[in-house]
């Protein structure tokens, strides 16, 4: 056995507890507590056990005043989770453009995939997000982007049966053609 590795300290229960409530917080919408705790030094980019951020879950539970505050004190809107998924990608799936913009606004890339081949844009067609796509080509998505499986946006969208996210990504790819 090795004793010059470090060890991991034992975290007691109020300390777990501490950290639960941070985490809901975020999900709950929260901002003035996380602001709050930000001023004492959390870190923005505190991750939960799944790699969850605390944006990420700001994100992806529609909270965008906290997610403002997270984003003033230091949050990666670039900062993936445990599954390779931005909070923009996070928005894109919800289909909550306010969000989306927020995260854009705030250096989100529009065609960030984090650890994983996703880009929000592929998301936001897979689910036929018809208003989020519109978005996201306005800020300049690239809707030839292919994934890991080598399929792009309008493949992915066909192949989980969207209704109108592939032609909408025709349509815009013949107009920036043009």
């Amino acid at each position: 056995m090795d004793t010059d590795a470090p060890q991991k300290p034992e975290l007691d229960a109020e300390t777990l507890a501490f950290a639960g409530r941070v985490f809901q917080f975020a999900r709950m919408g929260h901002a003035a507590e996380l602001a709050d705790l930000f001023a004492q030094g959390l870190p923005a980019n505190l991750c939960n056990d799944k790699g969850d951020s605390l944006l990420m879950l700001a994100a992806y539970n529609g909270q965008g005043e906290t997610a403002r505050v997270i984003l003033e004190n230091g949050g990666d809107p670039e900062l993936a989770n445990g599954r390779g998924q931005t909070p923009l990608a996070g928005a894109a799936f919800k289909g909550d453009l306010d969000m989306a913009a927020l995260l854009l606004t705030h250096g989100a890339q529009v065609d960030g995939t984090g650890s994983g081949t996703r880009t929000a844009l592929m998301t936001a067609a897979m689910f036929n997000r018809t208003d989020m796509v519109a978005l996201l080509l306005a800020h300049g998505a690239d809707p030839d982007l292919r994934d890991g499986a080598g399929l792009t946006a309008a493949e992915m969208a066909q192949s989980m049966g969207a209704a109108d996210t592939p032609l909408q990504l025709a349509t815009a790819k013949r107009s920036s053609a043009v």
